[in-house]
């Protein structure tokens, strides 16, 4: 299976979970701990393992806030 790397912005991040809710693995989530300059939870990798690099989240953000690497 191939992988990915996802990566943000969380600074830019609106928290509006298009990322979360279309990602095919359940990879992302909101960071609950931290929160952004906008006063934001932003968006976070909770299983970093999962992904497979497809980029439908960085598709779907409207911030372009999601960087995807395939390895």
């Amino acid at each position: 299976m191939a992988k990915g790397r996802v990566s943000f912005f969380a600074e830019e991040c609106k928290a509006c979970e298009l990322c979360i809710h279309f990602c095919p693995k359940d990879v992302l989530g909101l960071d609950m701990e931290n929160i952004n300059a906008l006063g934001y939870h932003p968006v976070t990798a909770l299983l970093p393992d999962n992904c497979t690099g497809c980029g439908i989240c960085a598709m779907m953000c409207p911030d372009m806030v999601i960087v995807v690497e395939r390895a």
